[in-house]
């Protein structure tokens, strides 16, 4: 991911990202992440201008973990339905020794958020130790839409 950050506009005030970071940080004191010591917690804020929270859970058998971000959106999701939109994504995450970690969300939870929110901010530790805030638009410019003559819902069709 490239260090830019794209002017956007701000989806939420200052105060309002500092309490969506704040129930991240809280999340992830319960990440399970005893095999790489990276501990992820995420926080959704809804349409409705409620939050949830996730965070990563690990496995012996890697793919079958799952990343804060997913279970955020899946706790949402299971809260307000499969309507859900979503206007913000928040992500702390801390090394093996307390250590703050940038880590935006990878490319499968960028599709996921892209899905229940297509004009989404994602929040998250910048390189530079800054809070960095990214449209999602920005950080998946490609993403997978499945075609209007499919039949099957999309993002779009959700508003």
């Amino acid at each position: 991911m490239a260090d830019r950050q794209r002017p956007m506009d701000p989806v939420l005030s200052d105060a309002a990202r500092d309490a969506l970071l704040a129930v991240a940080e809280a999340a992830l004191l319960n990440a399970y992440a005893p095999y790489s010591g990276l501990r992820v917690g995420a926080a959704v804020l809804t349409g409705r201008g409620v939050s949830h929270a996730g965070c990563n859970v690990e496995n012996r058998a890697y793919p079958l973990g799952g990343c804060a971000e997913h279970h955020a959106i899946a706790a949402a999701v299971l809260a307000e339905g499969p309507g859900l939109r979503l206007r913000a994504v928040a992500i702390v995450a801390r090394d093996v020794d307390d250590h703050p970690v940038p880590i935006p969300p990878c490319g499968g939870c960028r599709q996921r958020l892209l899905e229940f929110g297509d004009d989404l901010a994602v929040i998250f530790l910048g390189r530079d130790g800054v809070i960095a805030t990214h449209a999602i638009r920005d950080l998946l410019p490609a993403s997978f839409e499945l075609p209007p003559s499919s039949g099957l819902s999309s993002s779009a069709s959700r508003r």
